[in-house]
């Protein structure tokens, strides 16, 4: 009787005024009825693309502070041809070196771009791994420190992004399973991923329209209609997310775009200029179905290549270093750098 009279006690010590929470518990149930009328995807959506454009601009923020550090060092250090070389090439090394052990050691799924395994998932394989909410940390930390870089590495922030963009929607979309007590969706778990990939290039260029456009000829095997406005609508918040951060933190007066140009409206081009922009585009699209050509060529030489194999399957971190290094020397100021209209040179 006495252990009866304990629980008791307990039960009711742990949970006062059961009428006082029975109508707070039904307020709530009604608040969410409310809300979730107009649909709780859309609400999940929004709060995607605040996320993915807040993390975007701490991202920036950081890394434009360590680049403009990089610099001064490079710039203060004095005339002295060894010790600029060693802080223009060791820099980037010891950076890039640490984002590669960094993301091998917590996840080998958050190397690369995850570009190819997030057109395969929408392709209808299962790979849970990939959009782990672990894997978005360690891609985090490794894309910044990467990009932290500067212009030794020619890398971009966009394809990783959408993967960070992705895992973020993967865990949003549990979370929605489990405030509105359904059972996990295939199709809404889909829209989720396609929106992601819009809010991904939006909240990296400000530009919404280019995401959902990226979304549907890039990444989509098929395309719904009912995923554009979905797309567009967290491609938006993202993107005005974006430029709204850059004027709370003081760096613009008002919302611009992130990319301006100065051309005149009066007298834009003249019409005979439109056969050289023709030429233009050709002599581009050459060079690129060129470059693609020399990419796939290198990759397949790295890779049946004993040395380099060995160090892709066991010491990627030496790999990685390597490659820095080579680079950053090409780009050293001195050297070829001068020739690559560089700002230090």
């Amino acid at each position: 009787d006495e252990e009866e009279e304990r629980v008791l006690v307990s039960e009711h010590t742990w949970r006062p005024c059961p009428t006082a929470r029975k109508r707070l518990r039904v307020c709530l149930e009604w608040v969410k009825r409310q809300l979730f009328r107009v649909g709780e995807d859309w609400y999940f959506l929004f709060i995607l693309g605040v996320l993915m454009a807040t993390i975007s601009f701490m991202m920036d923020h950081v890394i434009a502070r360590v680049y403009k550090a990089h610099l001064w060092l490079y710039q203060e250090i004095g005339d002295i041809e060894v010790l600029k070389y060693l802080s223009w090439t060791l820099y980037p090394v010891a950076l890039a070196t640490f984002s590669t052990g960094f993301s091998q050691s917590i996840t080998p799924h958050s190397s690369g771009s995850g570009i190819p395994e997030l057109k395969t998932i929408l392709m209808g394989v299962v790979l849970e791994d990939y959009l782990a909410i672990q894997n978005f940390g360690a891609k985090v930390v490794g894309l910044t420190c990467t990009l932290m870089c500067g212009s030794s590495l020619f890398l971009g922030k966009v394809g990783p992004y959408v993967h960070l963009s992705a895992m973020a929607a993967a865990y949003l979309g549990k979370m929605r399973t489990s405030v509105t007590r359904e059972y996990e969706n295939k199709f809404k778990q889909r829209e989720m991923l396609v929106a992601a990939q819009a809010v991904g290039v939006a909240t990296v260029f400000g530009a919404p329209i280019s995401g959902v456009l990226f979304s549907i000829e890039v990444m989509s095997p098929h395309f719904a209609v009912r995923d554009y406005w979905r797309g567009f609508f967290a491609a938006t918040c993202g993107a005005f997310m974006l430029c709204l951060l850059a004027v709370f933190n003081s760096e613009q007066e008002t919302i611009v775009a992130l990319f301006k140009v100065d051309l005149k409206v009066d007298y834009p081009f003249d019409l005979l200029e439109t056969f050289f922009f023709v030429i233009l585009g050709v002599v581009c699209g050459l060079m690129a179905c060129a470059y693609l050509f020399c990419q796939r060529w290198m990759m397949v030489a790295v890779r049946r290549n004993w040395l380099t194999a060995k160090l892709l399957a066991t010491d990627k971190p030496v790999y990685t270093a390597l490659v820095v290094l080579l680079l950053s020397s090409i780009t050293f100021p001195p050297g070829l750098g001068q020739l690559m209209a560089s700002r230090v040179s």
